[in-house]
């Protein structure tokens, strides 16, 4: 389980900041520095939930509710309206791979 969690927040936070710099021409810079800011600490905590810092599951679940807040703002921005049901996706995603890492840091420690 805690590989998987790895993985699929590594991938998450890969995805995530590719898709803002794809994006760049129609979002303000501040907001994909900010979105590759938070997909690269999802990726550093991605590997802290695999070694079972303590710590690495709160900084992974922090980073994807930054994450979530930004793909709101990107939605309102570039569709001038919030989608309710890609971002209950988006949610859905982020709480099964925190419970993911933190059912494999149970079984690991």
């Amino acid at each position: 389980m805690l590989t998987l969690a790895t993985l699929g927040m590594a991938v998450y936070g890969v995805y995530a900041a590719t898709a803002a710099l794809v994006a760049l021409s129609r979002l303000e810079i501040w907001i994909v520095l900010l979105e590759v800011l938070f997909g690269g600490l999802l990726l550093l905590a991605a590997a802290f939930v695999r070694v079972a810092i303590p710590g690495g599951l709160s900084l992974a679940i922090g980073a994807m509710l930054g994450l979530q807040a930004l793909a709101i703002h990107d939605a309102a921005h570039m569709h001038g309206t919030i989608a309710v049901a890609p971002q209950i996706a988006r949610g859905l995603l982020a709480g099964a791979l925190a419970l993911l890492g933190w059912l494999g840091g149970r079984k690991a420690g």
